[in-house]
């Protein structure tokens, strides 16, 4: 039986991977600023786009993953799906207030200004996604094997 941590560090895995395999075409092709690269101007760092891979790896799995494991009870909306976008919106939300409160005024330049913060917000959504759907089942996993304790009651 994993813990709450644990799950919430596998979904975060898996929810950063997914996100990380929709970034890759947006950096060959260029639609939009990169999320990373994004991540590495707001730490002043713009032109290390590593340093905004590692960041968004361990921002996703060891942040946002166990955050959402703790989260996920107390969040609005019936589905883990659903609750997972909330929380993952609810992290753009926070992001964006960074940058625009922290960040240089150049972060978005003219060109993809709007297009890059309609991208983060399409990517953090399937985020929450992912995240919720993870860490759902992982949680059915643990129930179907927690054996039946006459008087007591699973954890989770």
């Amino acid at each position: 039986m994993m813990s709450r941590l644990q799950k919430g560090l596998i979904a975060g895995f898996a929810a950063t991977f997914a996100v990380s395999l929709l970034e890759i075409p947006n950096l060959f092709l260029n639609w939009f600023d990169p999320f990373q690269s994004v991540i590495a101007a707001l730490i002043g760092m713009p032109d290390a786009l590593a340093v905004g891979w590692i960041l968004h790896a361990v921002t996703g799995v060891l942040i946002l993953g166990p955050l959402f494991a703790y989260l996920c009870p107390r969040l609005p909306t019936d589905t883990p799906e659903t609750k997972g976008i909330v929380f993952a919106v609810g992290a753009w939300v926070v992001m964006m207030a960074g940058v625009f409160m922290v960040g240089d005024y150049r972060t978005f330049n003219a060109g993809s200004g709007f297009g890059t913060i309609a991208w983060l917000l399409v990517t953090h959504a399937v985020f929450g996604i992912v995240l919720g759907n993870v860490y759902a089942r992982l949680v059915a996993r643990d129930k179907r094997q927690t054996p039946h304790v006459i008087g007591g009651a699973t954890a989770h």
